[in-house]
């Protein structure tokens, strides 16, 4: 007997009620009833600060602790490490989208995982909850990371192409609760305005087995980090994202993937860049020296480039800097004097001055031991310890107390900084900073007198304060004019305060937007005098290092699947890195920078035994050119 083709969709129908039976089995029972499910988009919906939510015991148990078994016995995991995260990455693994067979057939139960979460039944389920629209299932994208003890993410918002949904199902141990002191929480930040995120956290998850958070990815809004792990266990997890629908998915529509990035990118690129950097604190913004001063360091290298030998004055080498003249001249008696009440005296003579010379000149850049004499370094590291000892530690914006104030935004950089000027106002309203005290020059005089005021133990920051009105000296410039054979043009001074378990720096570009007698600047010296008290920052595990390096390490990943969205490339020789110096105490670095090169601090660990202290220095140059000078 013929069977009608009504027949043949009724076994059809009668099949796939029976697969749908067998996977709603899998899942916990709840998620299908629909007054949860109106509950959770209700939750979501009006959840802060901005729509999330999360969702406990989602998988069948036994189906979950069979992945978490296969993850451990047939998976390897290396530690990765860039600016923005130290994380334990699954190698070819990482992506479950590109997984052939042979890795399949070791993976079943992973394999089943991913089936269910990409599932149609499912993805009907969370679109519902999250309100986001249809979701893809042809464009799978999940990774499998473990955080262990010092690992982290610091903020970001999750925003790369297509990606509408971000999730984490959590698979820590299932037999002991994961407490919110071992760290490695997800944390949550609002924002004061699009693309600018608040300093700190408002919200947090714990993450338990079986658990999965989630959020809407929405740009310049779901700012979000993962706590660092403080103990000695493994915070297992897998990452996942929902895509826009791909062509043969439910719900496509031709060029909407297209439409939303592009939307995505022009709301971003519509914020003004000005009004986006008055919320960026510390200003990178230079001051331009006195005349007198840049006169007198052009004079200096005219001397020094026709030969005249006049030790009154510091001598440097030509801006062609081939030739290393056969004797170089000395400081006089009064500058080695001034000098010496700070810097060690052996880098104050001829032969020390000679060699620091040969030195920048080879490499571009000088690392300077022991650079503060002996009775300085000693007062500064007795108080600074002292401080670290003897006075908590701020860790919330809130608390941070004149004349301190807090680097943002959160994304950007997080740390603590003196920078000679008043305390910001920041009057609020509606949420935005209205009042911003953005013109006025660095005088760390004014602060010095400032916090001497009704203020008591202060000799950490009178000592730092003092030492950043000798780096601001005319001396002080003569001397890096000696060194570096450079016309310093401008300046900024900064005192910086790195806490465990807190801040950092991402890489960064430095701004060449200075002008000098209608020429761009495109050169940056920078100076950073590291004051770390404490030991056990070599190895680099305690984070705290800084790095330089070539701006072509850093790449967008050409597949938005791939679990690095950015990612830092070393070559087998490490040539890419151009200097990486762990925190340390009395260490002067300089280095010679153009938009081409790359710096950051890397994220500070609770592990470490103090803050990482420094001052950091930049000064806007320009190389000496006989011809120009000539014309001038």
């Amino acid at each position: 007997m013929k069977r009608s083709s009504g027949d043949d969709s009724a076994a059809q129908a009668k099949m796939q009620t029976l697969e749908d039976d067998k996977l709603k089995a899998l899942f916990n029972p709840r998620i299908w009833e629909p007054d949860y499910q109106k509950e959770l988009r209700d939750e979501i919906a009006n959840s802060k600060p901005f729509n999330w939510g999360s969702i406990p015991k989602l998988i069948d148990d036994d189906l979950l602790r069979a992945v978490r078994k296969e993850i451990e016995t047939e998976i390897h995991f290396s530690k990765k490490e860039t600016d923005i995260y130290k994380v334990n990455q699954s190698g070819d693994l990482a992506n479950l989208s590109k997984l052939d067979w042979n890795d399949l057939s070791r993976l079943p139960n992973l394999f089943k995982l991913r089936q269910l979460l990409y599932s149609e039944k499912y993805r009907d389920f969370f679109a519902y909850i999250t309100q986001s629209g249809h979701l893809s299932g042809k464009k799978t994208d999940m990774s499998i990371n473990t955080y262990t003890k010092g690992c982290h993410l610091v903020p970001h918002d999750d925003v790369i192409g297509s990606r509408r949904i971000s999730f984490i199902l959590y698979l820590p141990d299932p037999d002991r609760k994961w407490k919110s002191h071992y760290g490695g929480g997800l944390r949550l930040y609002d924002t004061i305005m699009p693309n600018v995120p608040e300093n700190d956290p408002c919200a947090k998850l714990v993450p338990q087995f079986n658990q999965i958070a989630f959020f809407k990815v929405n740009p310049g809004f779901s700012f979000h980090d993962v706590e660092e792990v403080k103990v000695d266990k493994h915070r297992l997890s897998i990452q996942g994202w929902y895509h826009i629908p791909q062509e043969g998915d439910k719900g496509y529509i031709p060029n909407e993937e297209a439409t939303y990035i592009d939307k995505n990118i022009t709301q971003l690129g519509e914020l003004d860049s000005a009004v986006l950097e008055d919320f960026e604190f510390p200003k990178e913004e230079r001051e331009l020296l006195p005349n007198y001063q840049i006169k007198h360091f052009e004079k200096i290298l005219e001397r020094s480039n026709s030969g005249d030998n006049d030790s009154s004055n510091v001598l440097s080498i030509p801006s062609g800097m081939k030739v290393i003249p056969s004797e170089i001249p000395s400081l006089t008696e009064e500058e080695v004097a001034y000098l010496s009440e700070y810097v060690a005296l052996e880098h104050l003579t001829k032969e020390g001055i000679s060699k620091l010379q040969e030195s920048f000149l080879e490499n571009s850049f000088l690392s300077i031991e022991s650079f503060l004499n002996e009775e300085k370094s000693s007062l500064l590291e007795n108080q600074i310890k002292r401080t670290e000892l003897e006075k908590d530690c701020p860790l919330f914006s809130k608390d941070v107390a004149y004349p301190w104030k807090t680097a943002m935004p959160s994304h950007k950089c997080k740390y603590l900084y003196i920078d000679g000027k008043k305390q910001q106002d920041l009057a609020t309203a509606d949420g935005l900073i209205t009042t911003l005290n953005n013109d006025e020059n660095s005088n760390f005089e004014m602060v010095k007198e400032l916090v001497n005021i009704g203020k008591e133990d202060i000799d950490t920051e009178k000592s730092l304060i003092e030492l950043s009105i000798f780096f601001k000296s005319l001396i002080f410039k003569k001397y890096l004019v000696l060194l570096t054979s450079l016309c310093l043009i401008t300046e900024q001074v900064l005192i910086r305060r790195f806490r465990p378990g807190n801040d950092f720096t991402l890489a960064n570009k430095c701004k060449m937007n200075t002008k000098y007698l209608n020429e761009v600047l495109d050169n940056v010296l920078e100076g950073t005098l590291c004051l770390t008290p404490s030991k056990g920052w070599e190895t680099g595990d305690v984070g705290g290092y800084e790095i330089y390096m070539m701006d072509g390490t850093k790449e967008k990943a050409e597949d938005e699947d791939d679990v690095e969205a950015e990612r830092y490339k070393n070559d087998e020789n490490g040539e890419s890195i151009l200097l990486n110096s762990p925190a340390s105490w009395n260490t002067f670095n300089l280095v010679l920078r153009d938009e081409s090169v790359l710096e950051f601090v890397k994220y500070i660990s609770w592990e470490a035994k103090s803050s990482r202290w420094d001052i950091k220095l930049k000064w806007d140059v320009r190389t000496f050119d006989d011809e120009e000078y000539g014309d001038e």
